[in-house]
């Protein structure tokens, strides 16, 4: 009785300590899901069934809102990155299709890793985007030049928030970087955390601190190509 008794306890034990080492290893992936599907800290939302046809009607009697696109990169990466066009304007509901270009001008091939925001942040609950290059990393070959399209709108629920009444302009914002594999073989932005943190609109919110050897920037970046 007692041998079964210390399994289960061992078994309960064992299943704590994984469920914990799980959540510690999770914790940011499954922060910035919760941006994504949330809107928090200006992270335009991604999936969670919003794209039902009903909701990818312009809403032809309402203003029409400015969408300007900005491209940054962080010094180690050899990238040019450029949006296509300065801005659109549209409707809530109405899809809207964009291009950035991205060339690697280096002699190596090299993988990026795209962060991304919306200013003001108050409203990316609506900012909707169903097709984006920065859903996943992209590896450019040495010399080549790619066009990455974007497919976006801006949810009609906008109209029924008090808070996004006077919002004619918006700036959506990418920052690619080189990438690295982190302790865990996951690719991940090569640059220190807060840097990162600041790409996504994230630097005024107060986060935990990382332990040590957690995707710390001070670790030597291994090799992207």
């Amino acid at each position: 009785m007692y041998k079964e008794k210390n399994r289960a306890l061992l078994m309960y034990s064992s299943a704590v300590i994984l469920f914990a080492v799980g959540a510690s290893y999770a914790a940011v992936p499954l922060y910035r899901m919760f941006c994504a599907a949330t809107g928090f800290a200006g992270t335009p939302k991604v999936g969670m069934g919003r794209f039902e046809p009903e909701r990818l009607v312009p809403v032809e009697n309402a203003r029409r809102i400015k969408v300007h696109f900005n491209a940054d990169k962080s010094e180690q990466l050899p990238w040019k990155f450029t949006p296509q066009q300065k801005f659109v304007s549209v409707l809530p509901g109405e899809t809207s299709l964009a291009f950035y270009t991205a060339k690697n001008s280096s002699e190596q091939d090299i993988i990026g890793i795209a962060t991304y925001n919306v200013t003001p942040d108050r409203i990316a609950p609506y900012f909707s985007k169903v097709e984006c290059f920065c859903f996943e990393e992209q590896r450019l070959l040495a010399g080549e030049e790619v066009d990455m399209p974007l497919l976006f709108f801006i949810d009609k629920d906008i109209l029924d928030d008090p808070a996004c009444r006077n919002v004619d302009d918006v700036v959506l914002s990418y920052t690619f970087f080189r990438a690295r594999r982190n302790k865990y073989g996951h690719l991940e932005p090569d640059a220190a955390e807060d840097v990162v943190q600041n790409s996504m609109g994230w630097s005024q919110y107060e986060h935990a601190p990382k332990r040590d050897g957690d995707s710390s920037a001070q670790s030597k970046p291994e090799a992207s190509s």
